[in-house]
C-alpha cells in the first residue's frame, strides 16, 4: 500500500510561481514513476508531467510544456515548478504514482492517488 501526500497549493496571481510538493509513503520500490494530474471541475483530469525516480527521465503534457517543471530526489518526493501561471492554470492538482515506464499518461495506469492540493490563480 502507498500513501501520497500533496503539499503547496494556494491562491496566487496570474504570472507568479509556485512549487508543489508530494512525498510517497509505504512500498514506493516498485513504483518508479511519480506524476502530477490536474482537475477542473466539469473537466477530465489532466496530465501534467512524471518523472522516473533515480533516472531524471521526466515527460510533460502539452498544455504546461516550457512553464511548468517536475523533478524528483530519486527516492520518494516529486515537485512540480509552476512557472508564469494563468488563471486557466486554477485546478486541484494530484500526485500519482505507477509501476510502468516510461510514465503514463492516463489516469487508469497510476495505482495510487494523493486528496490533492488546490491553486488558485487570480487575475
Amino acid at each position: 500500500q502507498v500513501r501520497l501526500v500533496e503539499s503547496g497549493g494556494r491562491l496566487v496571481q496570474a504570472g507568479a510561481s509556485l512549487r508543489l510538493s508530494c512525498t510517497a509513503f509505504g512500498r514506493t520500490a516498485a513504483q518508479p514513476t511519480m506524476a502530477w494530474f490536474r482537475e477542473d471541475p466539469g473537466k477530465e483530469r489532466e496530465f501534467i508531467g512524471a518523472v522516473i525516480q533515480g533516472f531524471n527521465i521526466t515527460r510533460y503534457g502539452d498544455s504546461v510544456k516550457g512553464r511548468f517543471t517536475v523533478s524528483g530526489d530519486g527516492a520518494s518526493t516529486v515537485n512540480l515548478q509552476m512557472d508564469s501561471l494563468k488563471t486557466e492554470d486554477t485546478a486541484m492538482y494530484y500526485c500519482a504514482i505507477s509501476s510502468i515506464v516510461p510514465p503514463p499518461t492516463m489516469m487508469g495506469e497510476y495505482a495510487y492517488w494523493g486528496q490533492g492540493t488546490q491553486v488558485i490563480v487570480s487575475s
